[in-house]
């Protein structure tokens, strides 16, 4: 069972409106930075109270040196989910990071990194006539990904052609790709919001990270010895202070950037959930803590018949 929708679309509220009315719920959260220790704010974390409340799994899970790839958030996933159910309890998951979604919902089979190989093929591409060459390569590799890819997406191309060489497989093989949509055990709740709603929403957000000490957080985890990990890097307010604290960009630019790159994500979001024929949509906060409720009630139900 799974609530999604765009940033500040009210999904936390509701799961946790949800899990007080059956007792039932533990939250899974999919989020790809909420995975990070000490990166609080910009991360929209359930608070403390919430937490202790609620349990939430998959926030706080990982330093910020670490790197988190897409495997290693469906295994995570699966673990905690697994641990919930062994528990008579029922997973929730809540989140807006519909790459990794996916992941654990469709049971993706996610090819491996190779780090060296994809460095090697980006600065192949950038080079004159690179990427047109990478392109006549992986037609001459793999048809069938090369149809499903556009000829000018670099980053596209040049990740097909480092998995067929790091792993001696067509990247066709590992699925049909994100297009596809099967059927799937795990029934979806979607909240969609007015985008001018979202906007001025995520506008008052950002106001209150800063107010909250944003830049004094970003400015501990510069300062770490450990570093940070190029995933935690791009995370959304992050990147932009970091730019601040490490070479001296101007803050008002820099906050000015997070609301922009921040309406941005929620409209690829929007987007990303919409292609899903699965979900079920509502605007309504009730409407989709009623259905949410309804959901892990029946989820229980069919637990304990099972047993």
């Amino acid at each position: 069972m799974a609530l999604v929708g765009t940033t500040a679309s009210g999904k936390s509220a509701i799961a946790m409106e949800a899990a007080r009315a059956t007792g039932l719920v533990e939250i899974v959260s999919v989020d790809s930075m909420a995975v990070y220790r000490g990166m609080d704010l910009a991360t929209a974390k359930p608070s403390i109270t919430e937490r202790s409340e609620i349990p939430h799994h998959l926030i706080d899970v990982l330093d910020p040196s670490e790197e988190c790839s897409v495997s290693l958030f469906k295994d995570l996933a699966n673990a905690a989910m697994a641990d919930i159910a062994q528990r008579g309890r029922v997973p929730l998951l809540v989140g807006g990071t519909g790459l990794y979604h996916r992941a654990v919902i469709d049971d993706l089979e996610i090819p491996g990194q190779f780090p060296e190989i994809r460095e090697r093929l980006e600065a192949e591409a950038a080079t004159p006539e690179g990427l047109a060459r990478l392109v006549a390569l992986l037609e001459d590799a793999d048809p069938v990904a090369s149809a499903r890819i556009e000829p000018g997406n670099v980053r596209r191309v040049a990740r097909a052609l480092e998995v067929i060489e790091g792993t001696d497989r067509p990247f066709s093989s590992f699925g049909p790709g994100l297009e596809s949509y099967a059927a799937s055990s795990t029934e979806q709740v979607g909240l969609v919001v007015d985008q001018p709603l979202i906007d001025e929403r995520i506008e008052a957000r950002v106001a209150s990270w800063m107010d909250g000490g944003l830049l004094d957080e970003v400015r501990d985890l510069a300062a770490r010895p450990e570093g940070l990990s190029r995933t935690a890097r791009q995370a959304i307010g992050y990147r932009e202070l970091l730019e601040v604290v490490e070479h001296g960009a101007d803050l008002v630019e820099a906050v000015e950037a997070t609301v922009s790159r921040t309406k941005s994500l929620a409209r690829r979001q929007r987007s990303w959930f919409r292609r899903d024929p699965r979900i079920e949509w509502t605007d309504s906060a009730t409407e989709a803590t009623d259905r949410l409720v309804d959901l892990i009630e029946r989820i229980a139900a069919g637990a304990e018949m099972g047993d």
